[in-house]
């Protein structure tokens, strides 16, 4: 019986030694304290009440390669059909047409985004979610999932741009 008793004592006894009371120690060496970075101005205002997928940002360019895109009154179908082909390989697996998903939804995107916002969260969502104050919206209202980088050309986020044209 007291081979029984004697387990459940040293467990209790180190049970209670490990809740003890913690100190903190001060370190004599090496220390590092982060400055804070001042935030970044929005690009547009939020409006309250509103999801950064909804918000409407047609000032906003983005941050990356991508400054300025002439898009014509006419769809390339040509283009968009090769946009949607990489579409559905790289983008698919997160953006649904039409509903929310792991990331928001591509139709209508152009009537919220310039088509250089889009085309550099395509090529650059790292530094776009970093540095742009609507992508970081987007990324915490899409619970912290970050859009992954597809290695994309400029060409290819192009066609991809086309294809989301022709989506209503």
């Amino acid at each position: 019986m007291k081979r029984y008793m004697k387990y459940p004592t040293l467990l209790l006894v180190l049970l209670i030694m490990s809740c003890g009371g913690k100190e903190e120690k001060k370190n004599d060496g090496f220390e590092m304290q982060r400055k804070s970075e001042p935030a970044a101005a929005p690009a547009t205002t939020p409006e309250p009440g509103v999801n950064a997928s909804e918000r409407v940002a047609l000032d906003n360019k983005g941050v990356g390669p991508v400054q300025s895109v002439t898009l014509d009154p006419d769809v390339d179908t040509g283009m968009a059909a090769e946009g949607e082909k990489i579409y559905n390989q790289m983008c698919l697996a997160c953006h649904k047409i039409g509903k929310r998903f792991i990331g928001p939804p591509p139709n209508g995107i152009l009537e919220r985004r310039t088509p250089e916002w889009v085309m550099n969260m395509i090529l650059n969502p790292e530094v776009m979610v970093k540095e742009d104050p609507l992508a970081r919206d987007l990324l915490m209202e899409f619970n912290g999932s970050p859009m992954a980088n597809q290695g994309l050309t400029e060409e290819q986020a192009r066609a991809v741009l086309e294809y989301f044209r022709t989506l209503e």
